[in-house]
């Protein structure tokens, strides 16, 4: 599977590593690059395949007749997570970023309130900010070094004027996998407040050993008539590049006005995301993924132990991602002198953790998907910046 090759990405129009000097002030020719995203490995055979017998042929039109890419999408998500979906009501987008643009365009108005469960990824503030909608933070509740759910203080913050409630199932970036009764407490929460869903899953494959994610229909198949399900093959099979993500809505009413709105926008599928999805979801893919998280679990031991052996320092258990959420407050820093450690001393860069909104100012995200012998370094790295407090 090679994921210990170190390959080479400066220079390829990498956000990850060509703009690190840019944003962060970390060198290039020193510097690890922990934030963006996406994984430093290729992806599996079948999916480069995929693309290569695209090139040899030569020509790239408008991709057409989609049912084998349709067929692909119910497979994986019959044999991965037992939800056996309707091909018919699956919808293309350029990415689930793009997705949340339009499901926030066709389902709310501007000026509606749009919760999100802070701290949490932090392109979904943006773009409802971009849209001219409010931001309503739910922060999640620290228990016992994980998040956990506050319904009864969510209950109080709502006044009538929200509309849409964005779920990430697993959660970005705390690494946390909902439980069933979680999940219908969601389902629950929204039906009483009369709130669309929308459950981004896009990291429902990268789950660690020993945890279940549960696709939100299975879990509360009563909400079909207000649940909207993002799903993308990006960041399973690392292909964030080919801007190809799906939404897929079991209700003929939100259907109809998400088709109408995919129309509005000209929005079609990318021949070349289609492709690669295509090839993806197939048994070498799945093995593929398997080898993957047993190589992301060893990454995130090596991580853990090393970043919890930093007096002050401590990484939230993952359950699932490949994002680090690692917590300064024990160093009794402010944040402008963690980063600094982290940047000028380690010449790590790392997400901000203010970025994700409420309850983040104290951390910092780190990408682990990358070679172990990256992983080694960087733990190394953290323990010399950070030595004066061991």
């Amino acid at each position: 599977m090679q994921f210990d090759d170190q390959i080479n990405r400066f220079g390829t129009h990498s956000v990850k590593w060509d703009m690190m000097e840019r944003l962060y002030g970390v060198p290039a020719d020193k510097g690890l690059s922990m934030w963006v995203a996406d994984m430093d490995f290729r992806p599996p055979a079948c999916v480069q395949a995929a693309v290569e017998k695209m090139a040899a042929h030569g020509v790239y039109g408008y991709y057409g007749d989609d049912a084998a890419y349709r067929e692909s999408i119910r497979w994986w998500m019959q044999t991965r997570h037992g939800w056996a979906l309707n091909p018919d009501h699956i919808f293309t987008t350029h990415g689930l970023v793009n997705a949340t643009g339009l499901v926030v365009d066709a389902y709310t108005a501007p000026g509606d309130g749009i919760l999100l469960m802070t701290p949490v990824y932090h392109a979904f503030a943006r773009t409802i900010k971009a849209a001219g909608r409010v931001v309503v933070e739910c922060p999640l509740a620290l228990v016992d070094e994980r998040y956990e759910i506050d319904f009864a203080a969510w209950d109080s913050r709502m006044t009538g004027g929200e509309s849409m409630l964005i779920l990430c199932s697993p959660h970005n970036p705390g690494g946390r996998v909902w439980k069933a009764e979680e999940l219908r407490g969601v389902a629950d929460f929204c039906t009483r407040h009369d709130l669309i869903l929308v459950s981004d899953e896009i990291h429902h494959d990268l789950v660690m050993p020993g945890h279940r994610h549960i696709a939100m229909p299975l879990a509360a198949p009563d909400i079909a008539d207000r649940l909207v399900m993002l799903t993308a093959t990006t960041k399973t099979f690392n292909i964030a590049g080919a801007h190809i993500g799906n939404v897929i809505i079991a209700d003929d009413a939100l259907r109809a006005k998400f088709a109408s709105k995919i129309m509005a926008m000209g929005i079609s599928g990318n021949s070349f995301g289609m492709h690669m999805a295509e090839a993806a979801y197939s048994p070498e893919g799945a093995v593929w993924v398997d080898a993957l998280v047993t190589y992301l679990d060893g990454n995130r031991q090596i991580f853990d132990a090393g970043v919890n052996a930093i007096p002050g320092l401590r990484s939230m258990p993952l359950e699932a991602t490949y994002l680090s959420w690692v917590d300064f407050t024990g160093t009794g820093m402010a944040p402008a002198e963690f980063k600094a450690r982290v940047e000028k001393a380690a010449q790590i860069c790392a997400n901000h953790g203010e970025t994700f909104g409420t309850g983040g100012e104290s951390y910092l995200r780190f990408n682990i998907a990358t070679p172990r012998a990256r992983i080694e370094d960087a733990v190394a790295r953290l323990q010399t910046a950070f030595g004066d407090l061991q």
